[in-house]
């Protein structure tokens, strides 16, 4: 994964824009639809390397794959989607509502040894998995050590 420099005015913005929505959230009155659908969410994600690719697995229960758009530009990942809050019962016959539901937004910056040309995404179970190839020149590769014999050998 490519090394990010700390910035701490990002996460200066960061806790801003969560203090807002916290405010936001409590200043919505009790009953009213936004208060069970608007809160803010972002799946789970991990993100591993194996020795032909990096992927991403993101947590998204009881999202279509029709409502999440993947979008590759400028060396960053972003996934962009949103989970609808199903209206199937009355408001007012909720005993709690914890899941989350409303739109959410993540970005990963892409190390420059992926080909961004060749990511593929799966949706299943709830998992959305993005698969990103490492391109073949940029593959590390073992060198194997030689003895004399066997180095004057490949020199003929």
């Amino acid at each position: 994964m490519a090394i990010i420099r700390w910035d701490p005015y990002r996460d200066m913005v960061t806790l801003r824009d969560r203090m807002n929505r916290l405010f936001e959230d409590m200043t919505v009155a009790k009953g009213e639809e936004k208060d069970l659908m608007a809160h803010s969410w972002a799946p789970a994600v991990d993100i591993y390397e194996t020795e032909n690719e990096v992927v991403l697995s993101a947590e998204i229960p009881g999202v279509d794959a029709k409502d999440v758009e993947i979008k590759v530009e400028d060396n960053n990942l972003t996934l962009r989607g949103e989970r609808k809050f199903e209206k199937e019962t009355q408001e007012e016959n909720y005993h709690r509502v914890e899941r989350s539901y409303g739109s959410f937004f993540r970005s990963f910056a892409l190390p420059s040894y992926v080909d961004q040309d060749k990511i593929e995404a799966e949706h299943e179970n709830g998992v959305l998995k993005i698969h990103m190839p490492k391109r073949a020149e940029l593959k590390p590769r073992k060198v194997k050590i030689l003895t004399p014999v066997q180095a004057e050998k490949s020199k003929k």
